[in-house]
């Protein structure tokens, strides 16, 4: 008979790529598979069988999720233009134009809408962990931003009648195009935002100007690969400026340039401010936030985190830029919003202008405003909400719904725990620079990824933090917050394998979570005692000063660590869970 632990219910297993899948494989082996008698429901997903199977790949984990309950997502690539046309010279039997967006997308947004999940990140509580704070005060970083276009001048409302939104566009012929359109419920909020391309060109050869003159090395960011349509459009005209006008005289003058992603650069710069830089967010909501947090860290730094921070993200509507329609024009023309028959708003645009349309669910933000109220009453929590209530519309939906909500708990004897309502600026700049103990910060989407990428960097790294997706009716995906680690993936290649930089923490956390889940389901003493040692093992490991190379310097004695490659660390967790 097996001495294993018998699990009944099935586990959802969502596979992802490079470093971080590399690690997901041992982990699984050495901690779920040696160790329990379990179902695992397995999906490839793969940037790579996401684009072979045209999609079908994250259809298929939605389903395995909403049927079975419980699932692992490991870190997947999303990938760039780039990526995308090497992927396709690889397979030349797909074709292009048949290629659903959910082939080259990331699979994130559609699977937490699927599920209708949205997300908590927190700091997993390392009791040894003192990371060193950066040092901000009188650092010489700028933050640059457009003044206008986006969402600072976009047209934004609440809609007055259940029915369809539809994007109409009035070009040389005269005749109305459907772009696209989507359905909506009373009280549902909707946005369209457009850029003027040639302003944003004229903004690129400002912010490059200004870096040579003033002698800075460059930092772009933007979210081109969820919003391909609107901010790779942007990343791709400032990039050409760049290229033909002003990377020689960058290159001979030393000046070092960086494109990433917007949350990951965040993140980044925050926890390693470079001594002298300007940092280009073209994107004026994301960027007039980012500009207010940098100048309150230059003039006051970051105080010692003597604090847990959890961060929510509203995403279960598929709302907001991750849900949205997003596309260039493709001439000269009239945009037209009509709802529900009526036309709402009008405006011009021009050929290759970006165009965002986006809106929410107001039943999914009810849900989510709920979630947050009761994790934080379960986990006595004070909360933080961040709205952009004086000029969004938009916005003025979350904030009727907190009081919906608020007198809805009242009602059932169950009050809501501390909360207050601020503008997301100074959300962002509270989390960083005076989080009170135990507090969650709701966020939207673009928004939450940004903040969670932030605290995670701050909390030592973005393998030190857990990522828990739950849905209304009970399913739960448990994840890690960072990526793929391409980097150390392309060092694991050129070594054959024997340089295996990963920090696993995060992946192994989110396995015990999710065997934690399992067994409060069906009852399972034994397993979940075995999850609690495995969490406990690897709380131990780090504990007893074993750490991967992101966490060397970052335990309270420096002196005492061991610095172990990712086989090492696992071997050590494995130890003391068998011990």
């Amino acid at each position: 008979m097996s001495n294993k632990i018998q699990v009944t219910s099935p586990l959802v297993i969502l596979h992802g790529d490079e470093m971080a899948q590399v690690a997901f494989e041992k982990i699984l082996d050495k901690f779920v598979t040696s160790r329990l008698a379990i179902d695992l429901v397995e999906i490839d997903l793969t940037a790579e069988n996401r684009l072979i199977t045209n999609g079908q790949a994250v259809l298929d984990a939605i389903e395995a999720l909403n049927r079975h309950g419980v699932g692992i997502k490991n870190a997947g690539m999303t990938v760039n233009r780039e990526q995308r046309d090497a992927l396709l010279a690889k397979h030349p039997e797909l074709d292009p134009a048949a290629l659903h967006p959910l082939a080259t997308k990331s699979p994130n947004g559609a699977i937490r809408k699927g599920i209708g999940g949205n997300i908590t990140r927190e700091d997993i509580e390392f009791r040894n962990l003192q990371v060193e704070r950066p040092d901000w005060i009188g650092r010489d970083i700028e933050v640059e931003t457009m003044e206008h276009g986006g969402s600072k001048d976009s047209a934004n409302a609440l809609s007055d009648a259940t029915g369809v939104v539809k994007l109409m566009f009035v070009g040389a012929s005269g005749d109305p195009v459907e772009l696209h359109r989507r359905e909506v419920n009373k009280g549902d909020p909707w946005l369209l935002a457009t850029n003027d391309l040639e302003d944003v060109k004229a903004w690129a050869h400002r912010f490059f100007q200004r870096a040579i003159d003033e002698k800075r090395d460059i930092y772009l960011g933007l979210k081109d690969t969820v919003i391909a349509g609107y901010d790779g459009v942007m990343r791709a005209a400032i990039e050409d400026i760049y290229r033909e006008h002003y990377q020689a005289k960058a290159e001979a003058l030393g000046l070092a340039y960086h494109y990433e992603l917007i949350d990951a650069q965040a993140a980044r710069l925050v926890a390693n401010p470079p001594e002298r830089a300007l940092w280009g967010v073209p994107d004026n909501n994301t960027g007039r936030k980012l500009y207010k947090l940098v100048e309150q860290l230059k003039r006051y730094g970051i105080p010692a985190r003597k604090a847990q921070v959890s961060i929510s993200r509203m995403s279960a509507g598929g709302g907001d830029q991750y849900g949205s329609f997003n596309a260039p024009a493709e001439e000269d023309g009239i945009l037209k919003v009509i709802v529900d028959g009526e036309e709402k708003h009008a405006r011009r645009v021009r050929k290759g202008d970006p165009i965002l349309l986006m809106s929410n669910d107001r039943a999914a933000i009810k849900d989510w405003v709920l979630q947050v109220f009761r994790d934080a009453s379960r986990k006595d929590k004070e909360v933080y909400f961040g709205l952009k209530r004086e000029y969004m519309e938009y916005d003025e939906v979350f904030s009727d719904v907190i009081t919906e909500a608020r007198r809805e708990l009242a009602k059932a004897d169950t009050p809501p725990p501390s909360f207050m309502i601020m503008r997301p600026s100074s959300q962002l700049i509270k989390m960083i620079t005076d989080p009170p103990r135990n507090a969650l910060y709701p966020a939207q989407n673009l928004d939450g990824d940004i903040f969670s990428d932030i605290s995670a960097a701050l909390g030592g790294s973005l393998a030190t933090a857990s990522s828990i997706i739950e849905s209304k009716n009970g399913t739960m995906l448990f994840e890690a917050p960072h990526g793929t680690a391409h980097d150390l993936y392309l060092k694991y290649l050129e070594s054959d394998g024997r340089e295996a930089h990963f920090n696993s923490s995060a992946l192994i956390y989110a396995v015990g979570n999710a065997l934690e889940t399992l067994a409060e389901r069906e009852d399972n003493a034994a397993l979940a005692d075995y999850a609690v040692r495995l969490k406990a093992a690897l709380i131990d490991t780090i504990g007893d000063g074993i750490v991967t190379g992101d966490l060397k310097g970052k335990t309270t004695d420096p002196a005492g660590e061991t610095v172990v490659d990712m086989h090492g660390f696992l071997e050590a967790v494995e130890a003391r869970v068998t011990a």
